[in-house]
């Protein structure tokens, strides 16, 4: 094999990430020279339109994802949280990159915390999940539609357009910026999105001799943790935009899953919590999954479809 072609997105944090892969796959014996191949995606073209109102799923990856089975690339490099849980057909999750910190953080312009933003304040955040929580702690601020890359983000905040903004601690700590976090916010009261810090590689499934390559990058406990968050999603049939977190703990032989739905009003806050062993990772967030639903978190996510619905239809 000569050149691995490396499909990625073309924002800032994209590029880190796959020029890590990159660096990884060069780091090992014998191995092949790697190139990084740009492509844009839906969500890189449309900046306009809010995340949760999007139609379909992949806002972020399909385009990565057709470009691969296309044969235009060897491997692709996703955000995890960003990767559908049930991949197109004819691709693999090859390796799991281990985790960055999972949690999500607050950026202020004072350094304050959520709790000692002034009433009123506006918070800037496309997620239904971060929307739901932060109602669920300050019902009195107020949430402002928020897209870009990471930098943009940050310097929209700066230029006074919110008061405080809600990002993923891992891509401001991988793009050094990590300095500009106010407050991390705590996983029990603000569960993170799923597999929120991981990065994931894929391949194709009959491609054997890229799929060496990527598989010795494998992290073991991140991929039982994911495993079990992906399972919950995948069985509460929601993509990124729902109102849901959740956050796994490998250790040992032993995974660990808390998860939880939150009412966009934040007045309704479901939770659930088990445990099991490693190699029951999936069964154990459907488990939880299960659990969620068995409490009500179904007319939650009943909610969250309708306003989607309505959304598409005005649009129309």
């Amino acid at each position: 094999m000569s050149t691995l072609r490396i499909g990625t997105r073309g924002s800032a944090l994209a590029l880190w990430q796959a020029e890590e892969v990159k660096k990884r796959i060069r780091a090992l014996p014998a191995a092949p020279d790697v190139e990084l191949v740009i492509i844009k995606t839906r969500g890189d073209l449309d900046t306009q339109s809010p995340l949760w109102a999007s139609e379909g799923k992949g806002f972020f990856t399909a385009e990565l994802d057709k470009a691969l089975l296309e044969n235009d690339v060897d491997l692709v490099v996703h955000s995890l949280k960003d990767l559908t849980t049930i991949l197109s057909s004819g691709l693999a999750l090859t390796a799991v990159l281990e985790r960055e910190d999972p949690r999500d953080a607050l950026l202020t312009r004072d350094g304050g915390d959520l709790l000692s933003l002034p009433r009123g304040a506006r918070v800037g955040t496309s997620s239904l999940r971060r929307r739901a929580f932060i109602a669920r702690l300050r019902p009195d601020l107020q949430h402002e539609e928020l897209r870009g890359n990471v930098p943009t983000r940050v310097r929209k905040l700066d230029e006074g357009a919110y008061e405080a903004i809600v990002l993923a601690s891992a891509g401001l700590k991988r793009l050094g910026m990590g300095a500009r976090i106010s407050a991390a916010l705590s996983t029990e009261d603000f569960p993170p999105a799923i597999a929120q810090g991981a990065i994931g590689v894929c391949t194709r499934e009959d491609d054997t001799g890229t799929a060496r390559w990527v598989a010795a990058l494998e992290h073991t406990p991140t991929r039982v943790a994911v495993t079990a968050e992906r399972a919950l999603l995948r069985e509460l049939e929601g993509g990124c935009q729902v109102p849901a977190g959740g956050l796994a703990v490998s250790d040992n032989n032993t995974v660990s899953l808390a998860a939880a739905v939150c009412s966009l009003d934040g007045k309704d806050f479901i939770r659930a919590q088990a445990t099991a062993s490693s190699s029951a990772a999936a069964e154990l967030g459907q488990k939880v999954a299960a659990e969620l639903l068995e409490k009500g978190a179904w007319r939650i996510l009943e909610a969250v479809r309708e306003r989607r619905r309505a959304a598409a239809g005005n649009n129309s």
